[in-house]
């Protein structure tokens, strides 16, 4: 799988909450079972803790290139969505993350998967 070591960050900017949200709309991956690519979006919410606290947020490049070392693995939409997820918190140790992928239709199903990281407030 991936590597999270390609993920890098930088200091939160302030301690004031704050969201953040980055969305990566030329995800791909593979089917773990035929080998075809799984195209799809993932979107990446979170607040990040604040400086005083150690808090970092991740830095668009390396998330960028951790995205796309997803492209050549063979993995299920939830396992995708689960190892984003535990990989981003561990890096970041936010207040709350939501990581959702949705999925481009095959067969006539489209999918979207939800993981989340703390308390995520309601919309």
């Amino acid at each position: 799988m991936p590597d999270a070591s390609l993920l890098d960050a930088f200091p939160t900017p302030t301690d004031t909450p704050f969201e953040i949200e980055h969305v990566a709309q030329e995800f791909t991956s593979l089917c773990p079972k035929t080998g075809h690519p799984d195209f799809g979006e993932v979107r990446v919410r979170f607040c990040p803790t604040g400086p005083g606290e150690g808090g970092v947020c991740v830095e668009l490049k390396s998330l960028k290139l951790y995205l796309q070392s997803f492209r050549d693995e063979g993995a299920f939409y939830e396992a995708v969505t689960n190892l984003i997820r535990d990989d981003l918190a561990a890096l970041m140790r936010p207040r709350w993350l939501v990581v959702e992928t949705r999925w481009r239709g095959r067969g006539g199903i489209r999918s979207v998967i939800r993981a989340t990281s703390g308390d995520v407030p309601a919309i």
